[in-house]
């Protein structure tokens, strides 16, 4: 849902506050409500959170809800469920009052973004091509509507994209032990 804002610039966004707990993207200078997670969508990023840690990631390499400037037309903000940090990336957030990753630090290793319904558009294309431009080397689109996990990686300039559904084993570049199925993270609970 986009607010009825004018353009708003990247300062201006970074001061916004409604009153709510709201979270918000900008989206080329438009302000766009996120919408409110599922118990599904919610279950389903701790249970990778939790696989994660299990894999030997540290804690503090893994994130939920932080903020991640892209490029675009305008400077965009995207807000995905989950994301893994390198050391680099924990360093350069260090200290900082807001977690949000600036265009001047290292972008995230791997970005998760679970669909919610009526999602799909910004989900499958829109970030798509913002996550490639920021250079961040693993995208993975989680739907529970299709019932499938896409792993896009970064492969000289474009994602490489590869599905799983059903039993099949869920493949990632950067996650090289990874034994996981794409039934496994979408019928969590």
């Amino acid at each position: 849902m986009t607010v009825a804002v004018a353009k708003m610039t990247f300062e201006e966004f970074l001061s916004y506050d409604d009153g709510t707990d709201r979270w918000y993207e900008l989206e080329n200078g438009k302000l766009i409500a996120m919408p409110t997670g599922s118990e599904l969508n919610r279950r389903i990023a701790m249970f990778l959170v939790a696989t994660f840690l299990k894999l030997g990631i540290s804690f503090d390499r893994l994130s939920m809800k932080t903020e991640v400037a892209v490029s675009s037309t305008r400077l965009s903000v995207r807000v995905p469920d989950l994301v893994i940090f390198s050391n680099e990336g924990v360093a350069a957030l260090a200290g900082a009052s807001r977690s949000l990753v600036l265009l001047d630090m290292p972008p995230p290793l791997l970005v998760v973004e679970v669909v919610s319904p009526g999602q799909e558009n910004r989900d499958y294309r829109y970030k798509r091509s913002e996550y490639a431009a920021r250079g961040i080397a693993e995208y993975w689109i989680v739907d529970p509507m299709q019932q499938r996990v896409t792993v896009l990686e970064w492969v000289e300039g474009l994602y490489e994209e590869a599905v799983y559904s059903g039993d099949e084993s869920v493949v990632s570049p950067l996650l090289g032990d990874l034994n996981l199925t794409a039934t496994q993270v979408l019928q969590v609970g």
